[in-house]
């Protein structure tokens, strides 16, 4: 299925790129990482599983095992921290 990929902040600075468009067989957020990473630097710096990273499924802040849709937008972002 085709979806929107969209990157901010850090994420974004680090693939050099605010969006793209993705053809996945993932089934889930955890599973679109998954082969983002695989794709191998710079992904797997990015998005790696050892970093805190944000998902967020058409504007909604998710888990991972959120189920993907087609044409859905999918964002990934640093945890934000204010004070």
């Amino acid at each position: 299925m085709k979806i929107t990929v969209r990157y901010f902040a850090s994420v974004r600075e680090q693939l050099n790129q605010s969006h793209e468009l993705v053809e996945t067989s993932a089934i889930d957020l955890n599973g679109l990482r998954e082969e983002l990473v695989a794709r191998g630097e710079p992904y797997a710096q990015a998005l790696g599983l050892g970093k805190a990273i944000r998902m967020a499924l058409n504007q909604q802040v998710s888990d991972g095992e959120v189920a993907l849709l087609p044409d859905a937008e999918v964002a990934f972002f640093p945890p934000v921290t204010g004070g």
